[in-house]
């Protein structure tokens, strides 16, 4: 019913002369009533009344009648916004029944009960049928006026109700749009929070590489000169020792010519003393090992600049993949030693057009996760690499715990995180995975539970177009 005016009234009532009365009263003779204006107009010098709205009044002599003129009503989308029942009905329902199963039907209707005498009083009537918003009473015999102030009141109660139900169902709509305007404003906001962190932690990443290459820098410059001579003078002390040897050889070769015995003795029980044959024997290598160790403090602090390239000032650059892997191997070396063996399965790979800095740092959170995901007993890491068309690809592949199914799908999430709370922030596959896709290349992971992990890092060989 689109038209929110609505002056259908039924009238259940199993008197005929009921009916003829409320007809009267509620629907009298257009014609009549336009006769009795003009009339009245004439007599008294006023102006003709404009005709009120009829009512539409449809009658039923019982309840189940009612019913069912209520259901074709509503079903042709004409719902009556009153109905007059009588409470005292011989036949069938009475009135309170009658009203149960209309509002059962339709919940919006207005009634008037219409009685004289009833098997319930007022009370009794209101409790049972828990409507004491919808419900008159109108006693009879009833006056003319009743019944049409009770008609216009309740027929205009209906219209308003409704109007302000279709007020509320808009306002409910108006809300709904808002707060799903809201909602995905919420959503874009704490996108654009999200990955604004993200930006600023990899800035600060990167400010951290910065400040470790300036660092490595200076450390070179320190380390490198005491390292140069110390290394020389490991060699010179070398070769001094290897003079020495000669000349304690040709001593020992003198004393063939010592005819003292005693002092052949007091040079015997010198050497046992000394130990000298072990010093001999030892000498050498401590010198080898020195040598060795001042070697491996250069090769760290040649891995560190390697690792960070601070002198790169980030610029794209060829670079070799596997110098990147081994110089990483370096710097988390003792995160490695006491987890896991590392097995090197590597091919012959071009260099690639990257950002060598960034992609090391890819490097060192796969393999840091791969060892922090072993158990107690010790594991194995294999770095596997190869080249497809254009791309080469890295594969980082461990024997740890491996990931849920449930988490898998979340892993490149920033701030999600499986090591307990105080392990670990969530940012390391984060910022690996912005890092690859900056590089036009893809960063993949298979896991299963118990067995071990493997993250797969793909990039093209060539960054086409970077500054186009």
């Amino acid at each position: 019913m689109n038209n929110l005016s609505n002056r259908r009234i039924l009238l259940i009532d199993d008197t005929p002369s009921i009916h003829e009365d409320f007809r009267k009263i509620l629907s009298p003779q257009a014609q009549q009533n336009a006769d009795l204006d003009l009339m009245e107009a004439a007599l008294f010098g006023s102006e003709v009344k404009r005709a009120s709205t009829a009512f539409e009044l449809d009658s039923a002599y019982g309840g189940q009648e009612g019913l069912s003129k209520l259901c074709e009503a509503l079903k042709n989308d004409r719902p009556y916004s009153l109905a007059f029942v009588d409470m005292r009905m011989p036949e069938g329902w009475d009135g309170a029944q009658t009203i149960e199963h209309l509002w059962k039907e339709d919940p919006r209707l207005q009634v008037v009960v219409c009685t004289a005498y009833s098997d319930y009083s007022w009370e009794e009537l209101l409790d049972r049928l828990l409507a004491h918003d919808r419900l008159l009473i109108l006693k009879k015999p009833f006056d003319n006026i009743e019944i049409q102030q009770m008609a216009n009141t309740l027929t205009t109660k209906w219209e308003m109700t409704e109007r302000a139900q279709m007020q509320m169902s808009h306002l409910e709509q108006m809300v709904e749009q808002w707060t799903q305007q809201f909602k995905m404003a919420s959503d874009a906001l704490q996108r654009e929070t999200d990955e604004r962190k993200q930006l600023e932690d990899q800035l600060v990443q990167s400010e951290k590489l910065a400040s470790l290459g300036q660092m490595a820098a200076g450390v070179a410059h320190e380390i490198n000169n005491p390292i140069g001579f110390i290394s020389s003078n490991l060699g010179t002390l070398s070769s001094y020792f290897n003079h020495l040897q000669e000349m304690l050889d040709a001593y020992r070769r003198a004393e063939e010519a010592i005819g003292s015995t005693e002092r052949l003795e007091r040079l015997k029980s010198l050497r046992e003393r000394i130990e000298l044959d072990f010093l001999m024997e030892d000498i050498p290598l401590l010198i080898k090992e020195s040598k060795e160790g001042i070697d491996r403090v250069g090769q760290i602090v040649k891995d560190l600049k390697d690792f960070s390239r601070v002198d790169a000032s980030q610029q794209w650059q060829w670079a070799n993949l596997r110098h990147g892997i081994d110089s990483t191997l370096n710097i988390v070396a003792n995160e490695l030693k006491y987890k896991a063996d590392v097995v090197k399965e590597y091919q012959d790979l071009p260099e690639i057009e990257c950002l060598p800095s960034q992609i090391n740092q890819v490097i060192m959170n796969l393999i840091v996760n791969a060892a922090q995901s072993m158990g107690p007993e010790r594991g194995t890491i294999t770095l596997r690499n190869g080249i497809e068309g254009e791309s080469v690809w890295l594969e980082v592949a461990d024997t740890g715990s491996g990931i849920a199914p449930e988490s898998l799908q979340k892993i490149f999430d920033p701030f999600f995180t499986t090591k307990p709370i105080g392990q670990g922030t969530g940012l390391g596959l984060s910022l690996s995975y912005g890092i690859v896709k900056k590089h036009r290349g893809d960063i993949s992971v298979r896991s299963e539970v118990g067995v071990g992990t493997t993250f797969r890092v793909q990039l093209p060989v060539r960054q086409m177009l970077l500054n186009g």
